[in-house]
């Protein structure tokens, strides 16, 4: 059991949180444990270690707390804050503000603004956890409300143009590009908070017209999206989720139900990707129902390929194909005016085929699988490195569920070589997995060798 810090009287708001979640302390361990295994915690929780810190009031160190408050969220269906478990007196804890989704416009700006300034001067003891419940409340005013007034704003300083938005557009951009090509790692993408503080947040403050202000909250709102993507990427969970929800509640200022959309869909992604398929299907869903009379045809197709992905993980092969051909009959009726947007230009059939893949790896259908792969496009390493090394990791994993181990060793040789360059947690578990997936054949010594050599290059990465 970790070192504890030193005693104090029991811990009543903890002890009547337990009691309300329903949960025996085993089960909490249990999950707090899962999730630090997945959050990268190399710690271990007992039974005993629950009861240390309800009834002796000891305090664990972090991210114990930050677990245990997620944990509990899950139970509860709401956020739980470190306040609420007694522990918010803690150093090196998670700030609440950024998880704020305001009903009021002018209060969801300044709460937006606040986050970004503090953000990276925050000092964190690890990453805090990804908690499924810090999206409850987002989403569903969202989805109850996800639009604005117009945008019309008179009382600044400054007066913002066209110039200024080409400039956030262009920003956004490019932190697109370095996050694809070298991981959320890597500075460029970490800058994207810098242009929110210094750029973007001033220009919300100044004078504009309704179409520019609108405008205005979309690419700032895409700008939240791609910092928070990166930093989910990089495994920094709790910051990602905390830039997702500004980022949804600036599309809600923005008046565009297509920006909201393409917002929380990507949200759904990583609610998959961390475990959570179902309600990540809730989440693409909501994205697609809400905006399906008034979005582009591929924004629209992107949220039903994010609900194809979480049928996947959640095994549900009737769903996953269903949502994957809406998904293709959508990019088919795009015409010449469908008006879609230039930030998901990258979404095509190619794209398509090469999420499928992983969908039917993820169902255990590795043929499938590998035709699926057949139909997407090659990408240069050099423009989509992450996405390069993701899909080879992908397809060596399918033939080792074909039960092919030297084609697998080979792709994931491959993928180890590209993966071993990128700054990237999430692409290192792709990695991960393929060792996993390796482990009937773990005594063997070219398995032995492609292990040592994974760790190796994804520890200096």
């Amino acid at each position: 059991m970790p070192a504890q810090r030193r005693e104090k009287s029991p811990n009543t708001a903890l002890a009547q949180l337990i009691e309300e979640s329903g949960a025996s302390s085993a089960a909490l361990s249990h999950r707090i444990n899962e999730l630090a295994r997945r959050a990268g915690v190399n710690r271990t929780y007992q039974h005993t270690s629950i009861a240390n810190w309800v009834r002796r009031g000891m305090r664990p160190r972090p991210p114990a707390p930050a677990l245990l408050a997620a944990v509990l969220g899950e139970r509860l269906g709401r956020p739980v804050s470190l306040d609420e478990i007694g522990m918010g007196d803690m150093r090196g804890q998670r700030q609440e503000i950024g998880f704020d989704f305001s009903r009021d416009p002018d209060e969801a700006l300044r709460i937006a603004t606040e986050y970004w300034s503090t953000v990276d001067r925050r000092t964190f003891v690890g990453s805090g956890p990804f908690a499924i419940s810090a999206f409850a409340t987002p989403v569903n005013r969202w989805l109850a409300v996800p639009t604005d007034p117009p945008a019309e704003h008179r009382r600044g300083r400054r007066r913002v143009g066209r110039a200024d938005l080409d400039e956030l557009w262009e920003a956004a951009d490019e932190a697109r590009r370095w996050d694809s090509k070298f991981g959320g790692g890597n500075w460029k993408a970490n800058s994207v908070t810098d242009c929110l503080t210094h750029r973007a947040a001033p220009l919300l403050a100044g004078t504009f017209t309704d179409a520019i202000g609108r405008e205005l909250f979309t690419v700032t709102a895409e700008l939240a999206r791609v910092a928070a993507w990166s930093a989910f990427d990089k495994g920094s969970h709790d910051i990602a989720q905390q830039h997702f929800i500004q980022a949804l509640r600036l599309a809600r200022s923005s008046g565009d139900l297509q920006a909201g959309s393409y917002v929380l869909a990507t949200m759904s992604l990583t609610a998959t990707l961390n475990g959570y398929p179902q309600e990540a299907i809730d989440m693409a869903q909501g994205a697609y129902e809400r905006a399906k009379h008034s979005a582009a045809p591929r924004v629209l197709a992107f949220a039903k390929l994010t609900e194809a992905r979480a049928h996947g993980r959640a095994g549900d092969a009737r769903g996953a194909a269903a949502a994957l051909a809406a998904s293709e009959n959508l990019l088919d009726s795009i015409r010449y005016d469908s008006r879609d947007p230039d930030w998901l230009s990258y979404l095509t059939h190619a794209r398509i085929s090469a999420d499928a893949t992983e969908i039917y790896r993820d169902l255990g259908k590795p043929t499938a699988a590998r035709r699926w792969n057949e139909q997407a496009d090659a990408m240069p390493p050099g423009v989509f490195t992450r996405a390069v090394g993701i899909r080879m990791a992908v397809v060596g994993t399918t033939y080792l569920q074909s039960r092919d181990l030297d084609r697998g060793l080979e792709m994931g040789g491959r993928a180890v070589d590209i993966l071993g360059r990128v700054q990237s947690a999430r692409a290192h578990d792709y990695i991960h997995g393929l060792i996993t997936a390796l482990e009937p054949w773990r005594k063997e010594a070219p398995v032995s060798e492609f292990i040592r050599r994974s760790n190796t290059a994804l520890a200096a990465a």
